[in-house]
């Protein structure tokens, strides 16, 4: 056994005695549920969510959507590329600010949304979860986030690179 930050003791396996790698896990097999639930319609699992934004807010700038990703623009703008090769997604150059780009579904986008409608129940059926299981795990999580991105991280002052 080991102790909450993950120490393990030597008569167990260390990794499943980290709560990062139980994140890390849960994450890939995740992601492998979707990935072969969303292969007949040639979508990533990334093209996915930003599809799923765009259902619920039409339109939002490239920035918008790579906050809501949790992503660098870098890594978000080559998924809106693709999407829009793809005619799901129409970009524009912001009226208000040039420099900021609308990313906007069109209708062969919003088709997609009834298509792809039983895939959160399939993930959450293949989780084998309860409700009550998978609300709590939701917020757990949540909160495992939020504390993560609002705790400065060691090493990253200015004092402590010097």
């Amino acid at each position: 056994m080991s102790d909450i930050l993950g120490v393990p003791n030597e008569e167990s396996d260390p990794l499943d005695q980290m709560i990062c790698f139980a994140l890390y896990a849960a994450a890939r097999a995740t992601n492998r549920c979707y990935v072969s639930l969303l292969k007949p319609w040639g979508l990533t699992y990334p093209q996915y969510l930003v599809l799923v934004l765009l259902w619920t807010h039409k339109s939002l700038s490239v920035k918008d959507v790579a906050e809501h990703l949790k992503l660098d623009s870098g890594t978000t703008s080559p998924l809106i590329r693709r999407l829009e090769a793809r005619g799901f997604l129409a970009k524009e150059r912001s009226l208000d600010d040039e420099r900021a780009v609308i990313v906007s579904i069109t209708e062969a986008g919003t088709a997609l949304r009834q298509e792809l409608a039983h895939i959160p129940s399939r993930v959450a059926e293949a989780t084998k979860l309860t409700l009550d299981d998978g609300n709590s795990a939701l917020s757990l999580l949540r909160e495992v986030a939020t504390n993560l991105a609002s705790t400065p991280l060691p090493g990253n002052t200015p004092a402590e690179r010097a």
